[in-house]
């Protein structure tokens, strides 16, 4: 299902020959969620033919793992004084985490956790 995107991306690729750069802003879309084998992201912009660019990419889980591995170890690079910033992350991380904790039946949850699960998950 595909959601507006709230802030901006911007993708470059480089070849030896080649660089496509290209910039996703709130009037795009993104879709992202596991699969059977890893982490699925795809970004769309839609228009006409001039502007539309479509990218996708997948990441087994291993490698995720790994990228979240070294997003922790370069938090401290956040500054301390962009607290709006570490909190929609660190809310994001805890929400990943406390999905990927959910036993069968979710009777590990606080209230709380209940709530924002369902935001996540709609």
């Amino acid at each position: 299902m595909t959601k507006p995107v709230p802030d901006k991306a911007e993708v470059a690729m480089e070849y030896p020959d080649k660089f496509y750069i290209g910039t996703f802003e709130r009037t795009a879309q993104f879709d992202a969620h596991f699969d059977e084998t890893g982490i699925s992201l795809a970004l769309h912009r839609t228009g006409p033919a001039d502007t539309r660019k479509s990218v996708r990419m997948h990441f087994h889980y291993g490698l995720f793992a790994e990228i979240l591995r070294d997003l922790a170890k370069t938090a401290s690079s956040l500054p301390a004084t962009d607290a709006t910033r570490r909190a929609e992350l660190s809310d994001a991380a805890k929400s990943l985490y406390l999905a990927l904790k959910l036993e069968n039946d979710g009777s590990d949850l606080t209230p709380d956790e209940e709530v924002r699960l369902l935001h996540i998950l709609e």
